[in-house]
């Protein structure tokens, strides 16, 4: 397979005619949502006319060309740019999370950022971005892809507060059982780029701007048509932010975390006027909007159903502790192999989101994981009451949690397997060390960086239950 790299270990044990039934549509899911096939669909050089979809822009008539970028899906979003311009593009600097052999770039200067917590380099990239903004004039194109993560990769922090407190704020918040749309709203409003902050600097000198987003954001709409530029962009470094400065002022007091976050920030935060808010309109930029959360669940349902399977998208809204989402969708599972609610087996169960796992003090934690981990842990802890079923639960972009891999794949077969070799998921849960527990049952899942960025994507397989 393109995309799941471990396929073969992947099916070697446990259920197996259920799992490639999961990894299946998981692989055909993630060919159709990589954004370097999505942009290169609509984006074409015709001499020195750029035609993206609906529009088109001559860039005989511009001085520079740049490309910007940062995300977990940018790597795969500015290898279609920089390949389209050519040698139209003047320069480009993106910051991925991973940087990987088979990227590919001409005129692209690649930085590797942190995620979930800031690093220096990210810093140091952001910084030769804002040099080339500041060095910008009206003849000037600014082209920018961004995907998830952003917010992370492209640290930089307003002065008097440090990039350490940055990493400090972020990590706090992360483990405080906030949502995504919380913690925004507290990075954003400390940051030069992030929530719309470097599209004011793109503006401020009057350069033009095109912009190509994955919304990961809980809620938003599916696509559509993709070559019509998107009217309502919002968020990310590049378009308005909705987030606002009593939203941070409510996160802090809501989750308690005054204590815990820098004083720098908590007092800047407080203490600031207007002039601390984000910018909320930018209607002269273009946007476009290459995917967006759903997509993955609508895009899987058709998969299936091609495969002859019925399938139930339950909801693009998953949201709450990991591993009490497992437990869920076990049950779930058991409904429908014993009573054939609300839908009769075989069928496939589909949803999105993004859950979380809550970490209010650091010394549990007895090893690595992340939350789609924790989700399938949590599944295989009441899988092997219904025979057969299987769960697999990614971090769409490649990466869950402080690991290295997409998330895990568990069944009926894995709690009593991990019995066997003394694993024990519980502690593993406890600990927040599934990486562990689930490497060693060989359950995890590998795919590197796979061209998109929607947050979580779960497939649910229930076979009909075996005649005794």
């Amino acid at each position: 397979m393109e995309k799941i790299r471990n396929y073969e270990e992947l099916t070697s044990h446990g259920d197996i005619e259920s799992r490639k039934v999961v990894l299946e549509i998981a692989e055909k899911t993630l060919l159709r949502l990589d954004s370097r096939r999505r942009i290169k669909s609509i984006m074409h050089m015709d001499g020195p006319i750029l035609h993206i979809g609906t529009k088109s822009w001559d860039l005989s008539k511009k001085r520079h060309v740049y490309l910007l970028g940062a995300g977990k899906a940018c790597n795969h979003m500015a290898m279609a740019v920089d390949e389209i311009l050519g040698d139209y593009l003047t320069k480009g600097i993106i910051i991925v999370k991973i940087a990987e052999e088979t990227d590919v770039f001409r005129h692209t200067d690649v930085y590797v950022g942190g995620h979930p917590l800031p690093n220096e380099e990210g810093y140091k990239a952001c910084l030769k971005i804002l040099e080339l903004v500041d060095a910008a004039g009206p003849d000037d194109l600014f082209i920018c892809v961004i995907s998830g993560g952003s917010s992370a990769l492209m640290s930089c922090p307003l002065p008097g507060i440090s990039l350490q407190d940055e990493i400090d704020t972020t990590d706090v918040m992360l483990k405080s059982g906030a949502g995504i749309y919380e913690i925004n709203a507290i990075r954003r409003h400390i940051s030069a780029m992030n929530g719309g902050m470097l599209a004011k600097r793109i503006q401020s000198r009057g350069a033009e701007m095109i912009g190509f987003g994955i919304s990961d954001a809980v809620g938003n709409q599916a696509t559509g048509d993709i070559g019509v530029p998107y009217k309502d962009y919002a968020s990310t470094p590049i378009g308005p932010d909705k987030t606002t400065l009593a939203d941070a002022r409510r996160v802090i007091k809501e989750y308690n975390v005054a204590h815990r976050l820098p004083k720098t920030v908590v007092d800047y935060l407080m203490n600031v006027g207007e002039e601390g808010e984000t910018p909320k309109a930018f209607p002269e930029n273009t946007y476009y909007r290459i995917n967006t959360l759903p997509d993955s669940c609508i895009y899987a349902k058709e998969i299936a159903e091609e495969m002859g399977l019925s399938a139930v998208i339950l909801t693009s809204f998953l949201e709450g502790e990991s591993r009490d989402a497992g437990s869920f969708f076990a049950s779930i599972a058991r409904e429908i192999q014993t009573y054939g609610n609300p839908i009769k087996p075989p069928c496939v169960i589909l949803s999105s989101g993004e859950v979380t796992t809550q970490i209010l003090d650091n010394s549990l934690i007895t090893g690595h994981g992340g939350p789609s981990q924790e989700l399938t842990a949590g599944f295989a802890l009441l899988a092997h009451k219904a025979p057969g079923i299987c769960m697999l639960s990614i971090d769409s972009e490649g990466t869950d949690g402080t690991t290295l891999v997409a998330g895990g794949l568990t069944d009926s077969a894995t709690y009593p397997a991990a019995v066997s070799k003394d694993i024990d998921l519980h502690a593993a849960l406890r600990g927040h060390a599934c990486y562990e527990a689930l490497s060693a049952l060989g359950d995890t899942i590998f795919t590197g960086n796979t061209g998109t960025n929607l947050c979580d994507f779960n497939i649910l397989y229930v076979p009909e239950r075996p005649k005794k």
